[in-house]
């Protein structure tokens, strides 16, 4: 079923899936940031990006006793720690997780469950063709686990978060696409082990059973890739709204230099603990 929030007049595409890896998970969060302060100017936004290699933490995350132990066996692994802006816990970005960000403008007020449902809705017409057994739920087990987990017979392939800004809503969503989902999921259960060592906390954090989770490819049985699921996407919005290929306009520009010195200053903590562990 459409949900109705995905009816748009145009969306503008934002393409940021291809870009390698000098562009950095600190510059998607300060993107969406800035486009969520225009939307309701300029319109809605759908952005893709892919990040290599990277563990996004949660603010939460970033208290983790034990937390320089926890960033040396990312960095052993060959993952970069990166504290995002909004809520949430750790999660794994790598060349095969797509990213996709709805951003629409919140003119009337969107309630929070519509904007995890919209997207819900969005994944399932993508795929509709193949299966019509993703459903939304918390999988525990899971990394980052939340009441929008997406899943197939059980095993989470995908989570969702929103960001809101100014008057609009950046509804985001990693979709592991292919290869190892259980692999991701126990390089954040070895990093949960390594950064809590058995200590108490006040924050309880998810016991990761890496067999609960799952790639696209795996779950479907068929070959995807990035370039992929993203088309399915463009065909599911194309058929209800116009495209538009787009970029930030010079005024975002302006904004998004804002925005990505308050990431970059977020971040400063990690990047002490990671030139102390160079220094070793």
């Amino acid at each position: 079923m459409t949900h109705p929030l995905l009816r748009q007049p145009t969306y503008r595409v934002i393409d940021q899936s291809s870009l390698g890896p000098a562009f950095q998970a600190e510059q998607s969060f300060a993107t969406d940031d800035t486009l969520c302060a225009s939307t309701a100017t300029s319109g809605a936004v759908l952005r893709a990006w892919v990040h290599l290699n990277t563990v996004v933490l949660g603010i939460q995350d970033a208290r983790l006793p034990h937390l320089a132990d926890g960033i040396r066996l990312l960095h052993e692994h060959g993952f970069r720690p990166v504290v995002r802006n909004s809520g949430g816990l750790a999660v794994v970005l790598d060349a095969d997780v797509l990213n996709l960000s709805l951003i629409l403008p919140e003119k009337d007020g969107i309630q929070i469950d519509s904007g995890y449902e919209a997207m819900t809705s969005l994944i399932q017409l993508m795929f509709q063709d193949v299966t019509n057994e993703i459903v939304p739920g918390e999988i525990v087990g899971s990394y980052c686990p939340g009441s929008f987990d997406l899943s197939i017979d059980g095993k989470k392939f995908a989570g969702i978060s929103q960001r809101r800004v100014r008057g609009g809503v950046a509804v985001q969503i990693y979709l592991s696409v292919r290869k190892s989902g259980s692999e991701r999921a126990a390089l954040i259960r070895d990093f949960y082990a390594q950064a809590i060592q058995g200590e108490a906390t006040r924050f309880t954090y998810p016991a990761i059973v890496p067999e609960t989770m799952a790639s696209l490819e795996d779950l479907l049985g068929i070959p995807l890739t990035v370039d992929d699921v993203l088309r399915r996407a463009y065909t599911v919005l194309g058929g209800m709204s116009r495209l538009i290929p787009g970029t930030l306009d010079e005024n975002e520009q302006t904004t998004l230099a804002t925005q990505l010195d308050r990431m970059w200053k977020r971040n400063e903590p990690i990047r002490d603990i990671e030139q102390q562990l160079a220094e070793e």
